[in-house]
């Protein structure tokens, strides 16, 4: 009888070992996909995409259970600057409390091996105000119903802006009446651009110029480029303020200097040092509206983000 209970008390050390090994095993981490402006709602028009990756760390097979449905094998938490929560999304809840037959795979990692998905955060959080998040995720290798296991990511923060609109032209973030040196700001790529052409529709020309990198706007032409280059110092001092003084006069370069009647900011997406940013611009005419799609490029400097290259796509018009 005792060397039952013995042989019992061995087998649930080893078994509660094996466990273990398999929890130390792995690791979850996350990051974003493919980082660009984030704002309240619209999951589908404007999704967080998160990649997921969960790694073999140790040196035995790691196995575990992966939903087809990923909602029945992860958990996004999201807390803001005060700590509060972020409430699931309604789909995730129903989703969670409707008997179902839940179909996944079996997964098998060898040492130093790891296996990527990606998800949209949005799917699973309602975020319906701007501010700061900080993000992890939960992973359930025997799936959501049995939480007993769990692994915990790393932590993201996620900034999310307020909503951008037509009606953001109307607020003018800069002035005229200022008589202080202008100094530009570490603000992000579509702040700059959204300063950018109110400026210009103010006509407030220190302003317009404050985030352009005019150098690298002269040499987009190749003829500019090539004499730029060859001139010395003092030369190329003149030329860019005879570039800027022909911007202003809307000689040359017409669509960058061009007025629009409205705009909005469509998408923004960069990276650590180079962005893009594309608003759709309507311009005036006597009795309709011309809509093009300006692609501003974005580079950062010293932390300030700076325009040095722009397309112009026409839309047609309204």
């Amino acid at each position: 009888m005792k060397r039952t209970f013995i042989g019992i008390i061995a087998f649930l050390f080893i078994f509660a070992h094996t466990v273990y090994a398999q929890s130390s095993n792995a690791e979850v981490a996350i990051r974003f996909y493919d980082r660009t402006m984030y704002y309240p709602g619209n999951s589908s028009d404007n999704p967080v995409y998160v990649h997921i990756t969960v790694s073999n760390t140790g040196s035995e097979t790691l196995r575990f259970k992966l939903a087809d449905d990923r909602m029945f094998s992860i958990d996004f938490n999201a807390f803001n600057v005060k700590n509060t929560k972020l409430p699931s999304t309604q789909n995730l809840v129903r989703k969670r409390t409707t008997n179902q037959t839940i179909y996944f795979r079996e997964i098998s990692l060898e040492p130093g091996e790891e296996y990527s998905f990606i998800e949209n955060l949005k799917d699973y959080l309602d975020i319906l105000e701007p501010s700061i998040y900080y993000v992890e995720l939960k992973f359930y290798p025997e799936l959501y119903k049995n939480k007993t296991t769990s692994f915990t990511s790393n932590r993201l923060s996620l900034e999310i802006r307020p909503s951008p609109s037509v009606a953001s032209s109307s607020v003018l973030p800069v002035s005229n009446s200022s008589s202080a040196v202008l100094q530009p700001e570490a603000i992000s790529p579509d702040k700059v651009v959204e300063q950018t052409i109110i400026a210009k529709q103010k006509n407030l020309w220190d302003q317009y110029f404050l985030y352009m990198d005019l150098e690298e706007m002269l040499k987009r032409d190749p003829v500019r480029s090539r004499k730029y280059n060859s001139v010395s110092a003092y030369e190329r001092a003149d030329m860019l303020r005879s570039y800027k003084a022909d911007l202003m006069q809307s000689r040359i370069d017409t669509d960058i200097v061009a007025i629009p009647h409205k705009f909005e900011i469509e998408t923004t997406t960069y990276t650590q040092n180079e962005g893009s940013v594309k608003v759709i611009e309507w311009f005036k005419n006597d009795n309709y509206f011309e809509k093009k799609r300006y692609t501003y490029f974005v580079r950062q400097r010293d932390g300030i983000w700076q325009i040095f290259d722009y397309t112009v796509d026409n839309l047609g018009t309204e």
